[in-house]
């Protein structure tokens, strides 16, 4: 378990995105008021989509926003599957940000080229200053698999034979996503019950090896937890 989490549970999940939509917004005024730009990694899964549809609705100033992705399937671009086809639909395309500040991770390319061209926008945008992420039922965050081994020191890892449909993908690495001001996990559903209950007995995950210097930021609802 990390060394330093900050557990929030909610009743909902609706809650769960409401809290962390306002999170967002607040990050984003705090980052443009002092560095004039905020740099956030968005998730993929249902989650933060409820997330997403909220603050398409939010009024804040959009164009210093700057959107990256934590992780991405080997599909073609305009496949209904990719993170960022659904990043799009619920938010990117509602919203007045600049399309050159939306940096789309290439995956289409193929694991190898895809990690190798998204590791220089990686280092260029580092430190972040928010990543959001969720949890798989095996206690997977990004596309960082239990049993899965990387180079710890990469930015962006190919990745093959992934448990879950489609077998290829790239991800932004634990040592890229730990390099943020801020970083929230957002799990949610009984069927999270059982990772997160190793998770907090100390279980080596995917989803411990991401550590942020500050405390990470755990929103969970109800029926995710352990009973």
């Amino acid at each position: 378990m990390q060394k330093n989490a900050n557990w929030r549970t909610f009743a909902t999940a609706d809650q769960v995105a409401e809290a962390a939509c306002a999170q967002i917004l607040t990050a984003a005024e705090a980052a443009i008021a002092e560095r004039g730009r905020f740099k956030l990694v968005l998730a993929g899964g249902t989650t933060p989509e409820k997330v997403y549809r909220l603050l398409s609705k939010a009024e804040t100033d959009w164009s210093k926003w700057y959107i990256y992705y934590g992780d991405e399937r080997c599909l073609p671009a305009d496949h209904a599957d990719r993170n960022s086809m659904i990043a799009t639909q619920t938010l990117l395309a509602q919203v007045p940000i600049p399309s050159a500040q939306i940096f789309t991770l290439p995956a289409e390319l193929g694991p190898e080229e895809g990690a190798l061209q998204y590791r220089q926008t990686v280092a260029d945008a580092l430190p972040f200053d928010m990543v959001l992420l969720g949890m798989g039922e095996d206690g997977h965050t990004a596309s960082l698999f239990p049993g899965h081994v990387h180079n710890p020191d990469e930015l962006t890892h190919p990745v093959y034979n992934s448990p879950k449909p489609p077998p290829e993908r790239v991800s932004v690495s634990a040592k890229a996503l730990s390099d943020t001001r801020r970083l929230i996990f957002l799990i949610t559903g009984k069927n999270k019950q059982e990772p997160v209950k190793q998770w907090r007995e100390g279980a080596d995950l995917p989803v411990a090896t991401i550590e942020p210097a500050t405390p990470v930021e755990i929103y969970i609802d109800s029926e995710a937890l352990p009973s």
